[in-house]
């Protein structure tokens, strides 16, 4: 396989095979990001992406999954991404899951139909990173979608019958926007529905427009027990039933899993625990 610079995918994907069929992230331009800074973003030939999966094939004799890279592989060509999965199901019959990363861009530009055939075909993972639910956040982070188009978005995806995990970015609304990114955030999570929601925690990461507005003090990261209360009042505000949630990346403070509604009283009552020991370690300090 051919990789360029970093390779970026979720935790869930640690076992898959990785397929670079875009250098990149088709946006590329927000604030908080720092991942494909130092890539320019194209679109790999087809033909390229064959010959690796060939070489792949007569490499390893069990592929269960396979991940489309780079940040948005969603955003290529449905025509070629349609040979991609057909090689797939044709050569490698034991892959059970393929699997990409989406934005809201990329499912917006696709119709339904050339949805429910990538769907058909063998694409049946999607992670769209939502980060926020609110306009006034979004805006400000540059996301390139506003809360609306992202709602669009994962309700196309549902409805194309994809497995969909949504990823949101805890504190990124800072002090001065949390309830409003909490509350929207779990207002837009309803209204979608996903199959499971992601959390992930900000962190701010040196070279990025981010980075220079802290240091500047134009924007104030929240604290640890802020962040555990921006949790429990996103999860106060998301209405779905059979959805899971999980707090399981490296990013975060406390590693919360359950289903939503089911299991959500118990896990607000894991964040209340957190929260007050959180708070005994500062007033004992």
């Amino acid at each position: 396989m051919k990789y360029e610079g970093n390779i970026y995918r979720p935790p869930t994907e640690a076992g898959s095979l990785i397929v670079q069929i875009t250098i990149g992230c088709s946006h590329n331009k927000c604030i908080f990001c720092g991942m494909f800074k130092d890539k320019k973003f194209r679109i790999r030939n087809v033909e390229e992406i064959i010959e690796e999966l060939k070489e792949a094939r007569s490499t390893y004799s069990h592929i269960e999954q396979i991940f489309l890279a780079d940040g948005d592989a969603l955003i290529y060509k449905t025509e070629d991404l349609i040979k991609i999965l057909d090689y797939i199901k044709e050569n490698i019959p034991k892959c059970k899951h393929v699997t990409s990363y989406a934005s809201p861009r990329s499912l917006l530009l696709k119709t339904q139909e050339e949805l429910d055939i990538l769907h058909q075909k063998g694409l049946n993972i999607l992670y769209l990173g939502m980060e926020s639910g609110s306009d006034e956040v979004l805006k400000y982070m540059n996301k390139g979608a506003t809360a609306s188009e992202v709602t669009l978005a994962g309700q196309k995806a549902k409805k194309a019958g994809f497995q969909l995990v949504i990823m949101v970015l805890s504190g990124l609304g800072g002090k001065k926007l949390w309830k409003e990114h909490a509350i929207s955030s779990g207002r837009v999570l309803t209204l979608i529905k996903p199959d499971s929601i992601a959390q992930m925690t900000l962190n701010i990461i040196p070279g990025t427009e981010l980075y220079d507005k802290v240091k500047l003090g134009e924007f104030e990261v929240l604290t640890t027990n802020e962040l555990l209360i921006e949790t429990k009042l996103l999860l106060e505000h998301t209405n779905i039933d059979q959805c899971e949630f999980l707090t399981n990346h490296v990013s975060n403070y406390i590693n919360i899993q359950g289903i939503i509604n089911r299991d959500k009283s118990r896990m607000i009552t894991q964040l209340d625990y957190a929260i007050k020991e959180d708070n005994i370690k500062k007033r004992s300090k």
